[in-house]
């Protein structure tokens, strides 16, 4: 019941036969469904959610699994101010505030890599409130 009351369709329980895993699996393939995006761009920016691949143009980013979760969170909410808080909470599961530059210090990893040389920033810090993830025109 936990399961169907944090947003599962539909369950099995042990022991079951394949043939009925295949027929519920089939049957929800056919619902008509929100289809989730699996690439997310912003300017110039494209993140494959399945590949876990990042480009900026023609350029391949290479994130380490936090900077993937921290880029994708921000990427979501373009334009959006986003606070140390924000991020903590979402990006690190910290459900408290924390005396920290853990955030500043990915912040700043993250654009190192997304900004080449001679590229216009898109990862803003808006003094004493955030971050926010501005695509170029």
């Amino acid at each position: 019941m936990r399961g169907l009351k944090a947003g599962g369709d539909d369950y099995l329980t042990k022991p079951f036969a394949f043939s009925e895993l295949a027929a519920r699996v089939e049957a929800l393939l056919r619902r008509p469904g929100v289809l989730r995006e699996t690439i997310l761009r912003a300017g110039p920016l494209e993140m494959d959610l399945i590949e876990r691949h990042v480009r900026r143009g023609n350029r391949l980013i290479e994130l380490l699994p936090r900077e993937f979760k921290l880029l994708e969170f921000l990427i979501r909410r373009p334009g959006q101010l986003m606070t140390r808080a924000m991020l903590l909470e979402d990006v690190w599961n910290y459900h408290f505030l924390t005396e920290t530059n853990l955030v500043d210090v990915h912040i700043g990893k993250l654009r190192r890599k997304i900004d080449g040389p001679g590229e216009t920033p898109m990862i803003h810090t808006i003094r004493g409130s955030g971050f926010m993830l501005c695509p170029p025109p």
